[in-house]
């Protein structure tokens, strides 16, 4: 694909939930101060229910970036719910024929993973362009998209901040795969379809927000089953921002436990605590691309340029 350069066009989709006038003019204007040109989707202003327009019409304009000689990346606006009704819809030739940075993440998780198992390019796990971006996630967004680097991201917290907790290793080591995942939930509803993408090797990344321990608890059983935890070559737990139980029956497994329950017994490097979710601060992620972890160092490399 084609590095981003200053003064470039991208396009603005809402691929979910329907967006406010307000986080339309945020994203804009964050776009702009990115040094690029935003193009809104045609449909962005669109409702149905509580979707972004129809499903049609959100696929649509996706499909229109994806076709705009002009649009050099595609951001997602905001997440919610809605990704996964698209996929179906979108016109995978088009999208293959025009290889594009698809850029943001939380529901756009669905498409990151069909993008990974139908496209054949890498896509960025970043904040969306509604989102806080901070220094961090604007910095590694820069080195991936714009200047083409193999950056090494992440990095040992011996320290919890405000919003992100301390992170630690659970299993050392080095692990070389290509870097999938994205939300635990949006993972998890897609297991059992041809949407998913062959995690065999694969670093596995996952995050989420909002989810009491006991329904974290369901989603790792439910990679655990499929066999996705044991085919992976590595694991990185980012956050899982306001996911403790207020409920005292469910406080007998911590989010710590529960992690360490499943990912110590699989033997392959694996950390915790990554700036990646619903944080501020998070960093921007090669989807799709071949990294490589080091668990005991917490970082994660990209071995090859995922832009030109």
């Amino acid at each position: 694909m084609i590095r981003l350069r200053l003064g470039d066009t991208v396009g603005i989709v809402a691929p979910a939930s329907a967006v406010s006038e307000r986080e339309i003019q945020t994203a804009a204007f964050q776009i702009e101060g990115m040094g690029l040109v935003p193009r809104l989707g045609a449909n962005i202003r669109s409702t149905d229910g509580y979707l972004a327009g129809s499903d049609a019409e959100r696929a649509g304009d996706i499909d229109a970036m994806f076709g705009d000689e002009e649009v050099r990346a595609i951001f997602a606006l905001r997440g919610g719910w809605g990704g996964a009704r698209l996929l179906p819809l979108l016109d995978w030739d088009r999208i293959r024929a025009n290889p594009k940075l698809l850029i943001g993440y939380s529901d756009v998780t669905a498409l990151h993973l069909a993008f990974a198992a139908r496209a054949g390019f890498a896509t960025i796990h970043s904040p969306n362009a509604s989102s806080r971006w901070t220094s961090e996630s604007w910095n590694s967004l820069w080195r991936l998209a714009f200047t083409g680097e193999t950056p090494v991201l992440g990095g040992a917290r011996h320290e919890p901040s405000s919003v992100v907790p301390q992170s630690r290793t659970i299993r050392a080591g080095l692990a070389r795969g290509r870097l999938l995942g994205g939300n635990l939930t949006v993972l998890s509803t897609l297991m059992g379809t041809p949407w998913l993408p062959d995690f065999d090797g694969a670093i596995l990344f996952l995050e989420d927000v909002n989810e009491a321990e006991y329904r974290v608890d369901r989603m790792l059983r439910q990679l655990a089953l499929a066999g996705i935890l044991e085919r992976a070559g590595g694991v990185v737990f980012g956050t899982c921002r306001s996911c403790a139980s207020d409920e005292p029956d469910y406080g007998g497994f911590s989010l710590d436990r529960l992690l360490d329950d499943y990912l110590g017994p699989l033997d392959i490097p694996a950390f915790v605590g990554a700036n990646v979710g619903h944080i501020r601060g998070q960093l921007s992620l090669p989807h799709g691309a071949e990294v490589e972890l080091d668990a005991g160092e917490r970082t994660i490399r990209l071995l090859e340029p995922i832009v030109s």
